[in-house]
């Protein structure tokens, strides 16, 4: 038996699920922007107490590591580490990208496809990858801008699904492919990875609390103020 804390705060959704041998028991959550750090440990209460349970309950606390916001992702790790500390219970860390692949993959069952998850960067910046339906990585994660020759080799001979909150901006540049499918009503959740984490937790694949940074994938950069002329 495993009872598993899901956080998942790299994108403006800021969600936290309560699940069980990978099945969802409770999940709160909410899209929108700058609210992660104000709603994050209201949401975990919450999800714990739609279920019943308590803290000392928990098995472990699994998150999503990125890539995504630095800001979202140092909120969400900062939140999975603490509790990881304060209950003595193990730390699981989830790719978003392969998160988020889980989340949709079921509504393609029925279809040959290949999933590209894509996460908003900086002007035609996304951070992104590819994976068929068994979450097997095809193409490795990336930060990829975007232009009319982005996944022409991959979109000849294959249908490529397109989603996540990057992918609105590209579909105008990759829309033109007759094998480009774009999916407008996705966003991130930490129930997605709900089965990725219970089998990491078999698996007894996890982190070192102390150590564990989340994968930015890129720096952080910081605009330097503009001097004052006196």
């Amino acid at each position: 038996m495993a009872l598993i804390l899901q956080i998942e705060t790299s994108t403006t959704s800021c969600s936290v699920a309560l699940a069980e041998n990978g099945n969802v028991l409770s999940v709160k959550e909410m899209n929108e922007r700058n609210i992660h750090a104000s709603h994050i440990t209201l949401f975990i209460g919450e999800v714990l107490k739609c279920s019943g349970r308590t803290m000392s309950d928990l098995d472990a606390v699994a998150v999503s590591k990125g890539p995504g916001s630095y800001t979202g992702l140092r909120i969400g790790v900062s939140a999975a580490k603490g509790l990881c500390y304060a209950l003595d219970i193990p730390l699981v860390a989830v790719s978003t990208l392969q998160a988020m692949a889980a989340g949709l993959i079921g509504r393609f069952s029925e279809q040959e496809v290949l999933l590209c998850p894509m996460i908003d960067a900086r002007r035609m910046e996304v951070y992104t990858a590819i994976f068929d339906q068994h979450l097997t990585e095809i193409s490795p994660v990336e930060a990829k801008i975007i232009d009319p020759e982005s996944f022409s080799n991959v979109l000849a001979s294959n249908t490529v699904v397109f989603f996540g909150d990057g992918a609105e901006k590209c579909q105008d540049i990759l829309g033109t492919s007759n094998h480009a499918v774009f999916v407008t009503d996705f966003f991130n959740s930490a129930i997605h990875f709900s089965g990725i984490a219970f089998e990491k937790y078999n698996a007894q694949q996890f982190e070192d609390i102390a150590y564990f940074e989340p994968y930015y994938l890129k720096d952080f950069l910081v605009a330097k103020p503009k001097s004052k002329l006196s």
